[in-house]
């Protein structure tokens, strides 16, 4: 007989003497109505399980009602178009970005980076969201405290007691809201560079360990998302800390080393020691193929992913980015391949980040995996379709409007080609425009099929006058 939970709910007050003009401490919002539910600003809601007749919550997410937390990796990110990206070596790269820095570009150029893109996205798909990390108490801070909340995502600050403290007698530097500089040269290439591009150090070495309000928004959610870019700003034992404690509590992690785990699995031993860690104790790991490639050494995408599989203590899916050729997913059973969606490219930066917060929606709906594939597939396309992330990430409108396109890039000899070498292995399924049956031992999944399950989750209700239909 299934037994569900209700829950009832207890506040959880935690004691943090903040000094008000500095704007820091982790309750930084009023409650919030977003659709039909209400975010608490961070101040540390504990849901208590309470036996009742009827629910399908899984059981260790029946205290959980955050969907998705994001860790670190929260910045602004300055969009400029330039002549000419900076030079590689790193003391001209650094005069590049000082020359730039030196006047506040207009707030036009600003838009909300890292971590935020990921939040943004998976909050507009209907998921509850926070973002765990630092902002500073200047322009820049408040511009991206802004944009959160105007999307519904909360915001928990990782600044302690003692942080209040030397921010007061004036080490403030280190405190500041982190600037990325997106650059665009007149060929549409991108160039990046921070301050954290040019220390040894952490942006925030500060950041040494968990605070209270951190640790009940860990073990509120049922995801915490964590990738290679936050590594430049907490140290490896502070990821290390709130891995640990995500494993303790049963938050689900999800990992996405991108471009830095190549530079971490050759870094610092505390690095990767860490590196090693997530990629082991991770119940999801997403990776593009070069990715992969770099961390196991094998080119074959799902021969890539089965060794990360074998490697993991806690890993459920590896996910594996194809780029226009689409994305494969692998559990220790099973494998899932669809292919991307033909649209008209703009701007791939935050397509990535999209991509994984649909990754979330499957894991956290137990959605099917070719479902899940095909939703996130969707969200990376509709990012592809603006420009620059942050704000401009997908919508739902337009996650809809590609569904129904039904516009898949089939490419058959490719996938033809990396299938047939592991069709033995495991049961693969495969999206396709055709319909029902087998294709060289394979399982097709009809495209309409898997629409038809999805457009009732993501379509608005439609209205006549002021009255849904």
């Amino acid at each position: 007989m299934a037994v569900s939970v209700s829950v009832s709910v207890r506040v959880v007050q935690v004691q943090v003497q903040v000094q008000v003009q500095h704007g820091y401490g982790g309750s930084l919002f009023p409650p919030h109505t977003k659709g039909n539910r209400t975010l608490v600003w961070c101040r540390g809601l504990e849901m208590v399980p309470r036996p009742s007749l009827s629910s399908n919550a899984q059981p260790k997410w029946n205290s959980k009602h955050v969907d998705v937390a994001t860790l670190s990796n929260l910045c602004v990110d300055i969009v400029l178009n330039v002549p000419h990206l900076p030079p590689p070596s790193p003391l001209p790269r650094k005069a590049f970005m000082d020359a730039l820095a030196h006047s506040p570009p207009h707030k036009k150029y600003w838009e909300a980076g890292g971590n935020c893109n990921m939040a943004i996205a998976a909050s507009r798909l209907g998921l509850n969201c926070i973002s765990i990390g630092h902002v500073g108490n200047e322009i820049y801070g408040k511009f991206l405290t802004d944009v959160l909340h105007d999307e519904g995502i909360g915001l928990v600050g990782i600044v302690t007691d003692d942080d209040i403290v030397n921010i007061s007698n004036g080490n403030s530097a280190s405190y500041e809201t982190l600037l990325c500089w997106v650059l665009v040269d007149p060929l549409q290439r991108h160039g990046f560079c921070s301050r954290a591009d040019f220390s040894k150090e952490p942006a925030f070495p500060w950041m040494s360990k968990l605070s209270s309000e951190v640790k009940i928004a860990i073990k509120n959610s049922k995801v915490l998302f964590c990738n290679g870019y936050g590594f430049d700003e907490l140290s490896p034992g502070a990821l290390l800390s709130a891995m640990e404690y995500a494993v303790e509590v049963g938050t689900s992690i999800f990992f996405d080393p991108g471009p830095r785990g190549k530079s971490l699995s050759s870094g610092t031993p505390d690095e990767q020691r860490a590196l090693n860690q997530f990629l082991r104790m991770s119940d999801v790991l997403l990776l593009t193929s070069d990715e992969a490639e770099s961390l196991t050494g094998i080119g074959d995408p799902i021969l890539a992913g089965q060794d990360l599989l074998k490697r993991g203590i806690h890993t459920k899916w590896v996910i594996v980015k194809m780029g226009s050729r689409g994305s494969i997913l692998m559990t220790t059973s099973r494998v899932a391949c669809a292919p991307a969606f033909k649209v008209n490219v703009i701007d791939t930066v935050g397509c990535g980040d999209s991509f994984v917060a649909a990754i979330a929606y499957g894991f956290i709906h137990n959605m099917p995996l070719v479902n899940t594939l095909a939703i996130a597939n969707a969200v990376g396309a509709a990012t592809a379709m603006g420009c620059g992330a942050g704000r401009n990430v997908a919508t739902r409108e337009k996650v809809v409007h590609i569904l129904k396109s039904s516009n898949l890039n089939e490419d058959d000899e490719f996938w033809t080609d990396i299938l047939e070498k592991n069709v033995v292995a495991q049961e693969i399924t495969y999206l396709s425009n055709a319909m029902n049956g087998n294709r060289n031992r394979f399982n097709l999944v009809p495209f309409d099929k898997v629409v038809s399950e999805l457009l009732p989750k993501f379509e608005l209700p439609q209205t006549v006058g002021n009255v849904p239909t």
